[in-house]
C-alpha cells in the first residue's frame, strides 16, 4: 500500500528502514522524502513505526545521550566522538 504518495513509498519500504534503525518519521523523511511535501501521510508512517524497539530509544535509555551520540556511526567517522 502506497503510504506516501506524493513520493510514491509504501508501508513495506518505511518498514524496511525502519527495520535498518529508522526510528521517526523524520529519520524514514531523509532517506525517503515521504511526510516532506503535502505531510498528510507523517500520522500513517509514525502508526506503522509505532512504539516498537528503536535502536536509539534504547540506547538512550541505558546510557544516555552520550550512547546514543557514540552509537552514530556518522559522528564516530568524523572524530567528533570517541566509539564507546
Amino acid at each position: 500500500m502506497y503510504v506516501c504518495s506524493c513520493f510514491g513509498i509504501t508501508d513495506k519500504q518505511v518498514e524496511q528502514h525502519a527495520a535498518q534503525g529508522a526510528c521517526t518519521p523524520r529519520q524514514i523523511a531523509s532517506v525517503t522524502k515521504a511526510g516532506t511535501d503535502c505531510g498528510s501521510c507523517v500520522r500513517t508512517i509514525q502508526g506503522l513505526l509505532g512504539r516498537g524497539a528503536c535502536p536509539r530509544r534504547e540506547l538512550l535509555e541505558k546510557g544516555g545521550s552520550g550512547a546514543v551520540l557514540a552509537a552514530d556511526p556518522e559522528l564516530v567517522d568524523a572524530g567528533l566522538v570517541d566509539a564507546a
